[in-house]
């Protein structure tokens, strides 16, 4: 298994792979919407991929600004990968670079209806609020935070 960051070249090819393969990931949930070329072109450097045997199992398409904020857009495995410490491997790998590159922070948001993604994000330590129309009038959603301090401190 081998964990990636993505090539800025390789984002056009990663993006589409991800796309070819939604319902692997996602199942019946159409998930297109949240998938826009820009976590891919723009900010390809900053998602992290990985791959068994050259197949794509999980990827965390997320960013790291300039105000030691990063953030999270999506992180998915396969379904058919859950439970293997995938998930975990994909943030460990994104933390830690936010983290060299001056990230304090790293936030994320899911839908209130989500007790997998809540409950996943919790066990990795983020604290879980809920945001009412945090995405608009009447959509709520659960903001997730993390502080990351630097290492060994």
């Amino acid at each position: 298994m081998r964990v990636l960051s993505v090539r800025p070249e390789e984002g056009p090819s990663v993006f589409k792979e991800i796309l070819e393969d939604l319902p692997l990931f996602w199942g019946e949930r159409d998930m297109r919407a949240q998938h826009q070329p820009v976590w891919l072109r723009q900010f390809a450097s900053d998602a992290v991929i990985v791959r068994e045997e050259g197949v794509l199992l999980g990827y965390l398409l997320g960013v790291v600004t300039t105000r030691e904020l990063a953030y999270v857009q999506l992180i998915a495995t396969r379904t058919d990968q859950r439970g293997r410490g995938l998930g975990r491997l994909l943030y460990d790998t994104f933390l830690s670079d936010a983290r060299s590159r001056g990230a304090r922070r790293v936030e994320a948001i899911t839908a209130t209806t989500n007790t997998g993604s809540v409950a996943f994000h919790e066990r990795l330590g983020f604290s879980a609020d809920v945001v009412p129309d945090y995405a608009g009038p009447g959509q709520t959603r659960v903001l997730f935070s993390l502080a990351l301090l630097p290492d060994g401190h």
